[in-house]
């Protein structure tokens, strides 16, 4: 099996098996992966690479906006941050404009940074939870 097939199947068993929350980071690091690509490009003048790495953030924020559960308070407030994350995105796109897209990347990071503790958080009382039955 050649390195780059030995690779897809490590990714598609990673997803596959992955709970929500370590797809949730998945998600955010594929944005931030897609959204620096796109300003390479730009600096490149590679201007349909960046419109096509642009549309894969866009499709990762527009599913982040889908898998919100509505029934919690804080996930009206996520909702229009990522409605402004892609209308950003939608600008940068249009105008091939780096400022946008280094403020996109901003927003992903920080949401991708705060998740990263909400997941170890959780991982840590669920240990201290299991250490005490």
């Amino acid at each position: 099996m050649s390195f780059n097939k030995q690779h897809q199947a490590y990714q598609n068993n990673a997803v596959n098996t992955a709970s929500s929350s370590e797809l949730t980071l998945m998600l955010y690091n594929g944005c931030i992966k897609f959204i620096k690509q796109a300003m390479r490009d730009i600096e490149g003048n590679q201007f349909e690479a960046k419109n096509t790495n642009i549309q894969k953030a866009q499709n990762i924020i527009r599913e982040l906006m889908i898998t919100l559960d509505v029934e919690v308070d804080i996930s009206h407030q996520f909702m229009s941050l990522y409605e402004y994350m892609f209308h950003r995105l939608t600008e940068a796109n249009m105008h091939n404009d780096k400022t946008a897209l280094e403020e996109v990347l901003e927003f992903a990071i920080e949401f991708r940074d705060t998740w990263k503790q909400v997941i170890l958080q959780t991982r840590k009382n669920q240990y201290t939870k299991g250490a005490h039955v």
